[in-house]
């Protein structure tokens, strides 16, 4: 039998790779993590999340991603999932949707055509949505060194949260929406609850 693909979304701050990593010791399943989930993916990641690239557009952000995304899924993540293991994803296509779609505002359709290319078509079994008001958010963040995605401003950070809930609304049986405001163990076990009765893992 194939693994599941889980990935967890949220806004930054919302403590998706606390929990990430908590789910996958659970589940004995592969972490990882999109940008950065390869040697190729760590080098785009790099680009993307420097503070000094002020001036990398939109697309060619938008691409960077998907990029970075076609290298995961086919040197870790297909893989790992064949040999029947789980794999736990800070972070997947979804992201891009959210933040280069909604965020950046470009479109969506589009979005998710080359999106889906780069992916070979094989998105997450099921992905949980850690939710989080906007207040938590600037709280944690101003609790660490940001990158150039976290330094963004409240519209933007509002435009993606918005698009994570409406990702989460069209496709309610492939979405967990979270509230991550719970203490950390507390929601741990809330978590993996709510992930095995919806797997059956």
């Amino acid at each position: 039998m194939p693994g599941r693909y889980i990935a967890f979304e949220g806004v930054e701050g919302c403590g998706k790779s606390t929990h990430v990593k908590r789910l996958a010791a659970h589940l004995d399943a592969l972490v990882t993590r999109e940008p950065g989930g390869t040697v190729i993916g760590t080098t785009l990641r790099e680009i993307m999340a420097n503070t000094a690239n002020t001036h990398l557009s939109a697309r060619a952000e938008a691409l960077l991603m998907a990029a970075d995304r076609a290298q995961h899924l086919h040197e870790l993540v297909v893989p790992t999932l064949e040999s029947g293991r789980h794999v736990v994803s800070d972070r997947s296509v979804y992201s891009s949707l959210a933040y280069q779609g909604y965020g950046r505002q470009l479109d969506l359709s589009q979005l998710r055509q080359f999106n889906d290319f780069a992916i070979n078509s094989r998105w997450p079994d099921l992905v949980v949505y850690l939710r989080v008001d906007l207040a938590s958010v600037r709280a944690r963040l101003q609790k660490r060194d940001t990158d150039r995605f976290e330094r963004e401003d409240d519209a933007f950070f509002r435009r993606v949260m918005s698009g994570f809930d409406e990702l989460a609304q069209s496709e309610p049986d492939r979405w967990l929406v979270i509230d991550a405001t719970p203490p950390k163990d507390e929601l741990e076990i809330i978590i993996r609850h709510a992930v095995c009765e919806r797997l059956g893992v």
